[in-house]
């Protein structure tokens, strides 16, 4: 990477599912101070503006739509398709060129992710683009963007972060990685979590004071409640060298659960007011009437004072006056829905519920089937894997930072500590105090920039090797049975929390296949945390990742009889490679777990 003198920046990158951010911190200063880029954006045909938050929508218009230059920028003068703002405001009358959610999309081993599948369910002849591609146009914008107004100092020649979930899977993170490299990044980016960034601005925001106001012993519970997303994680508070120190101590899984929920769950309750009333609501208007209510939800999540959000939606028959349905969301119809939908008062003995599922279902992503967030905490806490004083069936935080736009909301902040403090008090243990300080839109990105800056200048690190243990499955040698397949063990290379540039190597040997195509299965778990190099665990316990399929080098179809290793490199990258015992000769196979 280029070093650029007193120019130079550490820049953080929030690609986020709902809404995108960029912050800076010059590296000229000693101390950090991270500041959000406005992203210059079209918010109307021919009209643009920098704003802070560029949302995660891309529109497809048809050839026809729009007049020419309609999204032109200064770094995309002949531009066919919009990022932003103007996307996502467009898109809600038109959500068949919409592309939303490329982010999940980027976690779910169920589609090719590769593949051009977006907007999902289009109709013949919309134009698509992969959950990949997606991405790539996301990080094209803030490149152009950023370099548009730093001609001195391009993006891809600065101290770069680009922050993923912490519970995405090593594939994920790589597809991540991928793309970050086709929209131009510099190979030396580095991945965050994003949990991980919300704590790096909250510490950011304190300077020197975070010390006191935390002590060794306690855990902190990050709270990431985003517009596609809930994302949970431990970070405790430990003492080296008679300093503190951060430690990542445990990740949740992928909760496809957030913002987007609580819209679409407002417009059903708003639409099930207007059918009451008479007003019959079609599928086209449910969508603007969706989009409607999260304009509501944020105005008034915003703004305590306000009692009521109006909501205006176009009419489908000449029989309605002036062609629109008006009326409004009130704050005690909000607060209804989310708290006792989203929020319950649950103890901490609950569970997200499995329904029934009907035999055929729409492909599509794997949303949560249980809406209530609070059983998905207690899930997470009353996991046995974590650490927990032995008579407590809950692993206790001593803190909770909230992160997200969700949480914007004291209303909802102060559910989740209630909740919180009940089943402490149940424990008799003291309940969490609130961590506050940062801006749950704009922390990752500020945090990210934060982490970028400490990583070139020197500061205070969280420490966390790998969120998840990896395995790799290897079939039983046994009798051929008809119809019944090979048994499959997972086999353990690379237990939770693996510190870059260390290397292990399993204990016993193995018969490796080359100069064929062969497929290897790959495994994870975020609660299996006790797992050491070369256990064996059934993949029925463990989520599978997307299979690397290859044909390595060496004579058809012979059998190598080899040694696994693995290591975490100094880029987060976990190498796998066997090497054969004879001859030394060495295949390996790659995919970042960037998790720091």
């Amino acid at each position: 990477m280029s070093q650029i003198s007193d120019s130079t920046f550490a820049i953080g990158i929030d690609l986020g599912t709902t809404n995108c951010a960029l912050a800076s911190a010059s590296l000229a200063n000693e101390k950090p101070a991270p500041e959000p880029f406005p992203i210059l954006q079209v918010v109307n045909p021919g009209e643009t503006r920098a704003e802070e938050l560029l949302p995660s929508f891309l529109y497809l218009p048809s050839p026809e739509e729009l007049p020419a230059g309609s999204l032109e920028l200064p770094w995309q003068p002949m531009a066919r398709a919009a990022v932003g703002r103007f996307a996502r405001e467009r898109g809600a009358g038109t959500p068949a060129r919409l592309v939303s959610s490329a982010k999940s999309w980027l976690s779910y081993a169920g589609v090719d992710r590769n593949a051009d599948i977006l907007p999902w369910n289009a109709p013949e002849g919309v134009p698509k683009v992969s959950p990949v591609d997606a991405a790539v146009r996301y990080l094209s914008h803030l490149l152009g963007a950023w370099d548009e107004q730093h001609p001195e100092a391009p993006l891809e020649e600065q101290e770069l972060v680009l922050t993923v979930p912490a519970s995405f899977d090593a594939v994920a993170r790589e597809l991540t990685a991928g793309a970050a490299r086709l929209a131009g990044l510099p190979e030396s980016l580095r991945l965050l979590e994003e949990p991980q960034a919300a704590l790096y601005a909250w510490v950011a925001s304190q300077g020197s004071d975070w010390r006191k106001q935390v002590s060794v012993g306690d855990t902190i519970l990050v709270c990431d409640i985003g517009g596609g997303t809930t994302d949970l994680s431990l970070i405790q508070v430990r003492e080296s060298g008679g300093t503190l120190e951060l430690e990542r101590v445990a990740v949740g899984d992928h909760i496809l659960l957030g913002g987007d929920n609580m819209d679409l769950a407002l417009a059903y309750t708003v639409k099930a007011r207007l059918e009451r009333e008479g007003t019959r609501i079609d599928d086209w208007q449910m969508r603007a009437l969706t989009y409607g209510c999260r304009v509501a939800k944020e105005a008034l999540l915003g703004d305590a004072e306000l009692a009521e959000h109006p909501l205006v939606i176009a009419g489908r028959s000449s029989r309605l006056i002036g062609g629109t349905i008006r009326t409004s969301l009130p704050r005690a119809e909000l607060e209804a829905v989310l708290l006792e939908g989203f929020f319950p008062v649950v103890t901490a003995a609950e569970r997200p519920r499995a329904r029934r599922r009907v035999g055929l279902t729409t492909l599509g992503l794997p949303y949560a089937s249980d809406a209530a967030i609070t059983r998905h905490l207690a899930a997470f806490l009353g996991r046995r894997s974590l650490p927990r004083p032995s008579e407590h069936a809950l692993s206790h935080p001593t803190a909770i930072l909230f992160n997200g736009g969700v949480t914007r909301s004291p209303v909802i902040r102060d559910r989740i500590c209630s909740i919180l403090g009940q089943w402490a008090q149940a424990d008799g243990v003291p309940p969490p105090r609130p961590l506050e300080g940062v801006d749950p839109d704009l922390a990752v990105c500020r945090g990210a920039a934060y982490y970028a800056h400490v990583r070139r200048k020197g500061g205070i690190r969280i420490r966390g090797g790998t969120a998840r243990t990896y395995y790799v499955g290897v079939e039983r040698a046994g009798l051929a049975v008809p119809g019944i397949p090979p048994q499959v063990d997972a086999l353990c290379v690379a237990p939770f929390g693996m510190e870059e540039g260390t290397e292990v190597e399993l204990p016993e040997a193995f018969g490796l296949y080359v100069g064929e195509l062969a497929s290897f299965r790959f495994f994870s778990s975020s609660e299996r945390r006790d797992d050491e190099v070369g256990a064996i665990a059934s993949p029925a316990d463990l989520n599978e990742l997307a299979p690397i399929e290859a044909t390595l080098e060496g004579d058809e179809g012979r059998l190598a009889t080899v040694r696994l290793r693995a290591r975490v490199t100094e880029l987060g990258q976990l190498e796998l490679a066997a090497v054969e015992a004879t001859t030394g000769e060495r295949w390996k196979l790659s995919f970042n777990v960037r998790v720091e």
